[in-house]
């Protein structure tokens, strides 16, 4: 049987003779559906009690059944199975299985059964809980269509050949854990109406859910895929969880989802996520392969429906932590990092940023701490040091709080801005980086571990030029320098009065001596208004200009101009040049 294709019924099937029976008040106009049982004229509903009697006492265990269309009560499949129950192992041994387009009316309990050859529920209702618990099915088992209207239990069971379930209805719960599948496991386009669990299962084959959705969560924890290449694409309205999981081979999944849980989980091999509207969680992921996860922006299905009925409009990756994972082997690709968490994550400085990831930024705006106007510098940073701005009493100021968890210390998170703005810098992506260095220069600055005095250094490094990267600010502090030493020399720099040469000499016999004295600059004495003037104002410039760019103006100054041009030469010097660097940084490649 093909993936998709539709159960056969005793209607459309020449070689399934109809029971007929008139009586049924589910039967279509042509009478009943069910498969009549040889060599009589109704189906196992509607034999007289003495011919059902007689069926059921000729059947051993391991016969081979076949009553499609059949409506079976819970009391008729009860007495059906207890005669196929073998008295060795207490357990239902059937051959090969026929129950295609039956109604099973009541709990259908298949608990334990041995099903020996080909297996048949290809569009078969189950009105009541439907249980295969710890059944054992060596051929193909073929559930394709059927419809499971409240819980379908499979625990522990064991599929020796293919086991299908494409275009499955199950309405309640879907519990398939400590599932052995052997062959194939195809659940296409099946529905599933409340939680589907496959904890603990092991795949065998491949474990198709191309089409599939969940309308609540769906477990895969613990699942071993030991042959599965590609897993979707699904849709899940609730989280897909695969934690602790383990994938033997190259894997490709493809899923749109509420949240993808992945804590612990194990790729043997390479792996591609491909994902739409999914929060993701590494979480201790264990990555021995290269695994790259990114955001897929078009919807799987062709009418633009991704999960369960709802248009997800929003299509956004969001990866919510990276603790304990390898990230030498992870790439990351368009994808929203805003709220991740990347402490403890290993090799964190290999880490591959493609596309465009977002990572969350300061808050904007103007706010207000108390009296005080606070505008924060805009740059990218970590969720982290929002939590702990956050404790410090900054969540007014915008800066989210942590929910689940205590903030980190800012030793902590220097270290992690650290190898992020080494990442990018490997990455060619130096502009980038740029943004991870003032964060951790502004952890080391907050760190109360950091020496005193290094804190200072700090704090002026910060005020004066933005730690190298704001240009606007050593620019402003550039000219507010300036304009405080022109100042200066205006009011106390420039003497009184260019000093004059003034020369002496005597006269001995035929010779002269000369000797041509420059008095020390007066400072000046006039009211300070009369010396602002314009002659003293480019006096002044001019020494400044001269300054900036280290060279001596050769202008006389007063002993209060000389220490000023001095101080000016050593520090203005150094401003232009963090202006430079910052610009430098910015648009360096």
């Amino acid at each position: 049987m093909t993936a998709n294709a539709p159960a056969a019924s005793p209607l459309s099937d020449p070689g399934s003779p109809r029971c007929g029976h008139a009586s049924d008040p589910s039967a279509a106009a042509g009478g009943c559906l069910g498969r009549r049982v040889e060599p009589y004229a109704e189906c196992l509903a509607h034999l007289s009690e003495a011919d059902r009697s007689a069926y059921l006492t000729g059947l051993q265990p391991g016969a081979d059944l076949d009553h499609r269309g059949t409506r079976l009560s819970e009391e008729l499949l009860n007495e059906l199975l207890a005669r196929l129950r073998d008295p060795a192992t207490g357990r239902p041994r059937l051959g090969e299985v026929s129950f295609s387009g039956a109604e099973f009316a009541g709990d259908a309990r298949f608990d334990r059964a041995e099903f020996a050859g080909e297996v048949e529920f290809g569009g078969a209702t189950f009105t009541g809980d439907a249980r295969f618990l710890g059944a054992r099915f060596d051929g193909t088992a073929s559930f394709t269509g059927a419809k499971f209207r409240e819980d379908a239990g499979f625990l522990r069971a064991r599929f020796g050949g293919d086991a299908r379930f494409d275009g499955a209805t199950f309405d309640d719960q879907a519990r398939f854990r400590w599932v052995d599948f052997g062959g194939d496991a195809q659940f296409n386009q099946a529905e599933f109406g409340g939680d589907a669990r496959y904890s603990g299962s092991g795949f065998g084959g491949d474990a198709e859910f191309s089409g599939a959705k969940f309308r609540g969560h769906a477990w895969f924890d613990r699942a071993v895929f030991g042959h599965a290449s590609a897993i979707g694409p699904l849709v899940c309205a609730g989280e897909l969880i695969l934690s602790g999981a383990v994938f033997e081979v190259a894997v490709t999944i493809e899923a749109a989802t509420a949240a993808l849980v992945c804590r612990r989980t194990r790729w043997a091999s390479t792996a591609a996520l491909r994902l739409r509207n999914a929060g993701v969680d590494l979480c201790d992921a264990v990555l021995e392969y290269p695994v790259s996860v990114a955001a897929r922006s078009w919807p799987f299905s062709s009418n633009g429906e991704d999960a369960a009925g709802q248009h997800m409009t929003d299509a956004r990756v969001r990866v919510l932590s990276l603790r304990g994972v390898d990230a030498a082997h992870l790439v990351l690709t368009d994808v929203d990092l805003t709220e991740c968490r990347f402490a403890g994550t290993v090799h964190l400085d290999q880490l591959r940023l493609e596309g465009r990831c977002v990572l969350a930024t300061t808050p904007s705006g103007i706010r207000r701490r108390g009296w005080w106007p606070v505008r924060w510098t805009p740059r990218r940073t970590l969720a982290e040091e929002h939590h702990w701005r956050a404790t410090r009493g900054s969540a007014a100021d915008g800066w989210t709080p942590a929910e689940d968890e205590s903030a980190l210390e800012p030793g902590a998170l220097a270290a992690v801005y650290r190898q992020l703005r080494k990442a990018f810098e490997d990455g060619k992506n130096e502009p980038g980086a740029a943004d991870f260095y003032y964060g951790e220069m502004e952890m080391r600055r907050h760190d109360p571990d950091t020496p005193r005095a290094e804190r200072g250094l700090l704090a002026l490094y910060w005020a004066v030029s933005g730690y190298g990267l704001r240009a606007s600010r050593a620019l402003g502090c550039l000219l507010l320098a300036m304009t405080a030493t022109v100042a200066v020399m205006m009011l106390w720099g420039l003497p009184k009065d260019d000093p004059k040469p003034e020369s002496t000499g005597t006269v001995a016999g035929r010779t002269i001596t000369l000797k041509t004295d420059t008095p020390d600059p007066a400072n000046p004495d006039e009211p300070y208004p009369e010396r602002l003037t314009s002659e003293r104002f480019e006096k002044s410039l001019r020494v400044v200009i001269n300054s900036v760019v280290f060279r001596s103006s050769g202008q006389d100054l007063t002993t209060i101009g000389t220490y000023t041009e001095m101080a000016s030469r050593l520090s203005e010097p150094v401003l232009l040049g963090l202006a430079a660097l910052a610009v430098r940084g910015r648009v360096k490649r």
